[in-house]
């Protein structure tokens, strides 16, 4: 079966070599396929030289990389790792023979379970994590140990029918949550992870960042549990909108009067709120899963259109 090793670049000329040349000894066989995202060093130049194909995207972002990847890239396997050498090559290509058997459309290189925290430097990053991992494993009812690890090794069913939305490197936290909702297959498999090579620094902001993490999995929440999602919005609403308008109806009740209107108003205005949410939910929530009928279709449609074409030749 056709490996494809994908690695996005973005100022990693002083280990992407590295990195190139630990998968093409391990299996000369491979194919590995260096995005540049605009570097301003010499990432280019010395992955080719170690023997990449070396594609150009000039749309800034780790997401958009990936996009064009999974695009442009033809396998039957897809390896993909950072271009920093973070990861063991060897460990990332044993992860192939679990899609390679169809047990899994998705292997994640579980960091968490691993070495990370021992090896990694940034302060707050290890806290992140976890907090990430908590979130997306309650609000999608899942036990996924790492949720934004690097290294994956995915099926070609996978990589052709994802649809990537996020344009920056929230793209891992979006791939984990297509596989939980779309029911791919996932397996984790514990990797070892090695911090960065000293003249090799991260791209990524631990405030900012998480920052654009978290908000992307708001949207994400509500994208894809809607019902949940604006249920919790509604119930918000609704608490206050009741404990407010027990002091009229009580006034009322006593006197025969009410007085207090603003606070009427208010809770009237709280609870519209609370049932326009609430019908949002159950509206947006029948679109969703007619929309995942659709997917599911079109799943079909692929796998068989993709077999009969690997048939013709």
């Amino acid at each position: 079966m056709k490996t494809a090793v994908l690695v996005p670049c973005y100022n990693e000329a002083s280990t992407v070599a590295k990195v190139v040349r630990d998968f093409l000894t391990i299996d000369p066989d491979v194919t590995v396929y260096v995005y540049d995202n605009n570097s301003t060093d010499d990432t280019a130049r010395v992955a080719a030289e170690a023997g990449a194909v070396v594609t150009h995207e000039y749309r800034q972002g780790k997401g958009r990389v990936v996009r064009s990847m999974f695009r442009d890239v033809d396998a039957d396997i897809y390896v993909m790792v950072d271009g920093d050498d973070t990861y063991p090559a060897d460990e990332a290509l044993a992860m192939r023979k679990y899609v390679a058997e169809g047990s899994a459309d998705m292997v994640i290189g579980d960091r968490l379970s691993s070495t990370y925290f021992h090896e990694n430097t940034r302060r707050f990053h290890g806290a992140g994590n976890k907090l990430v991992r908590a979130l997306v494993n309650q609000l999608f009812n899942a036990d996924i140990h790492d949720i934004m690890t690097g290294c994956r090794c995915m099926s070609r069913i996978f990589v052709k029918t994802m649809p990537v939305m996020s344009p920056g490197f929230e793209i891992e936290t979006e791939m984990t949550i297509h596989a939980l909702d779309k029911d791919f297959l996932i397996k984790e498999v514990p990797i070892a992870y090695r911090d960065r090579v000293e003249g090799s620094e991260s791209k990524l902001s631990t405030v900012s960042d998480g920052m654009r993490v978290l908000r992307m999995l708001m949207r994400l929440f509500r994208d894809y549990r809607p019902m949940r999602f604006f249920g919790v919005v509604a119930l918000i609403l609704l608490v206050p909108a009741i404990i407010m308008f027990l002091v009229p109806l009580d006034e009322y009740l006593t006197t025969g009067l009410v007085t207090r209107f603003p606070t009427l108003i208010v809770s009237i205005a709280l609870g519209l709120g609370a049932v326009l949410s609430f019908t949002s939910g159950v509206l947006l929530d029948s679109i969703r899963a007619h929309s995942k009928q659709s997917y599911e279709l079109e799943l079909t449609l692929f796998t068989e259109q993709d077999r009969h074409n690997r048939a013709q030749g």
